[in-house]
């Protein structure tokens, strides 16, 4: 099965950024598990691995000996360029670092498994460089979106200081210019990402047919172990998958990838606001019986 994506790593640590890390972490099991089932992305035997490598080292690592030491330093002097100039690091380091924490446990995993003869430092050797490349791009991404929410409502940020009358946007205003730019980017610009595989699959199979190296050169085709559990979670999640790898069923039509990123976007925001709602349901009801 596979691992999913490395992405995921660094939305681990804005979600803890904007709310908390213990909510980040539920928000991110949340994302990997509807990824999984209905999207066949990571296999579902994965899941646990993925849920460590890509949530929790975002969010309790991310957080509690990156951002939060930082916010709470008095790196780049007072005022709110100083702020942001934390923000901007935090986002950065905390990116990085948790990337290159999962990218070696996947090779911990991955080697330990017995699914690969691979050479456990040759294997490092190809994973921990490009995830420092994909860590730069995700961190400066990262510290892009805080920037803006710091600007536009400081207060949704965790550990930094909020001074009267700082946010150029209201609430709503925020959260509606997020919700669009989610929509855009799942929608819109997903279709610019590129075929080439991930930092996993490139450092295990390559792409000779792009013209890249062939690095390890297994055979993605008859990769791993087979086994009854195996197949059968795998029949699993070729029925809950409505749209695999980001695409109709046996199509290969640009705007399967388009529906699949405006579609996992609405799930994840539906699933929100119904644990919200429950959350708030049996707060009620707990407060009711004490009284």
């Amino acid at each position: 099965p596979g691992t999913g994506s490395s992405g995921h790593m660094c939305g681990g640590m804005l979600l803890s950024a904007l709310l908390g890390p213990q909510a980040g972490f539920l928000s991110m099991i949340v994302i990997l598990a509807i990824q999984c089932l209905f999207f066949a992305d990571g296999g579902l035997m994965a899941l646990g691995a993925n849920i460590w490598n890509m949530a929790f080292y975002g969010c309790f690592v991310g957080y509690y000996l990156i951002w939060r030491p930082i916010m709470r330093s008095r790196w780049f002097g007072e005022g709110k360029g100083a702020q942001r100039g934390r923000i901007i690091t935090a986002s950065v380091l905390g990116c990085v670092i948790s990337l290159q924490l999962g990218a070696f446990s996947v090779v911990l995993e991955t080697s330990l498994s017995g699914i690969t003869e691979l050479p456990f430092g040759a294997f490092c050797a190809l994973m921990q460089p490009i995830h420092l490349a994909i860590g730069l791009i995700e961190g400066a991404v990262t510290a892009a979106v805080l920037t803006f929410v710091h600007a536009s409502r400081p207060e949704l940020l965790r550990d930094v200081e909020v001074r009267e009358g700082s946010g150029k946007h209201s609430l709503r205003t925020t959260v509606v210019i997020l919700a669009v730019l989610a929509l855009v980017v799942g929608g819109g610009l997903s279709l610019l990402a590129s075929s080439n595989p991930d930092g996993l699959e490139w450092a295990l199979f390559g792409n000779a047919e792009a013209g890249y190296s062939e690095n390890m050169g297994l055979d993605e085709e008859d990769f791993g172990l087979s086994s009854s559990v195996a197949d059968t979670a795998g029949n699993i999640q070729e029925s809950t998958a409505f749209l695999p790898d980001y695409a109709f069923a046996e199509s290969d039509s640009p705007a399967g990838t388009s529906v699949s990123g405006i579609v996992g976007s609405v799930i994840v925001a539906a699933l929100a606001l119904l644990i919200c709602l429950a959350g708030g349901f049996f707060r009620k009801r707990k407060k009711a019986a004490g009284a």
